[in-house]
């Protein structure tokens, strides 16, 4: 059962607004979001696991206003407990689907799993879809990738015509390495998977940022929607967000929390916020006040 609270309806969902402003939507002109060629409107990415079910899973998705889902190929492909019917669960006429490698510790299994998940997208109804979000992950306690791993996996997929997004620490160098082997985008962790400790790796984070020629989404670790906002205010290009939705008491309030933080975040980052200062600075001008 979905808690609920007497000022919000959590059947509500953000595609179900209809405004001026989506009715007129003109891609050349709007802020979107542009992935392999693929443009997308929503800057924030959602996962398909952890939910106590799937109506739960689908209202929250629909709440965040998102338009790109992650699902665990290899979870799926073994009918993994809580995935059983998983991909025919979605409407993915509604969704752009980004097949991940979870549960692959080396990088020849990744690859392995993302040739599956292409065909996934094939059987899916979207044939032309080659993207992978790519896991290698060897280290089971803290789930942080593997870099060697994750850039071998990424040099063969590329060459086999994957538009490959992949999951990372928030390593500068290593960012700029998968860029020049010519990942999509980059991924790096604000922390650990499934943590909600925030953004640890803000100030890595903000460098990948500035040196990036390729979207840069943040992935993994957010908790609430105050750091969502925070990762898109440094500047990130996207975020993805699963177990913060998923997990909460009202999966559904949070989804659409969580859309609005991103786009509050991207509205400040484009916005540019005013100078830190050491000192007071009145909003009022002192200049031209009333004598006694």
């Amino acid at each position: 059962m979905i808690a609920s609270s007497p000022s919000f309806n959590p059947i509500f969902t953000i595609n179900n607004q209809i405004s001026d402003a989506d009715a007129n939507f003109d891609e050349g002109s709007a802020d979107i979001l542009e992935i392999a060629g693929r443009k997308f409107r929503s800057r924030l990415m959602t996962g398909s696991g952890k939910y106590s079910n799937f109506e739960v899973m689908r209202q929250a998705i629909a709440a965040s206003g998102c338009e790109i889902i992650t699902v665990a190929v290899r979870r799926v492909q073994t009918n993994a407990a809580g995935h059983e019917g998983l991909a025919e669960a979605i409407d993915w006429s509604k969704y752009w689907l980004l097949p991940n490698t979870a549960g692959c510790q080396t990088a020849d299994e990744a690859v392995r799993v993302a040739r599956l998940g292409r065909e996934m997208a094939k059987i899916l109804g979207q044939e032309d879809n080659n993207f992978v979000k790519l896991e290698v992950i060897p280290d089971l306690k803290y789930l942080l990738p593997d870099p060697l791993g994750t850039c071998k996996a990424a040099e063969q997929l590329v060459k086999e015509g994957f538009a490959v997004l992949p999951y990372i620490n928030a390593d500068p160098r290593l960012a700029k390495t998968l860029e020049e082997i010519g990942c999509v985008t980059v991924m790096p962790l604000g922390s650990p998977i499934g943590s909600g400790q925030g953004l640890n790796n803000a100030a890595n984070i903000s460098i990948i940022i500035e040196e990036a020629k390729v979207p840069v989404v943040v992935d993994a670790g957010i908790g609430v929607p105050s750091e969502a906002a925070a990762a898109m205010e440094l500047g990130a290009s996207a975020l993805l967000v699963n177990t913060a939705i998923a997990c909460a008491s009202n999966p559904v309030a949070m989804g659409r929390a969580m859309g609005m933080a991103t786009e509050a975040g991207r509205a400040a980052y484009l916005s540019g916020r005013i100078p830190v200062k050491p000192y007071a600075s009145a909003s009022s001008p002192l200049t031209g006040l009333v004598k006694s």
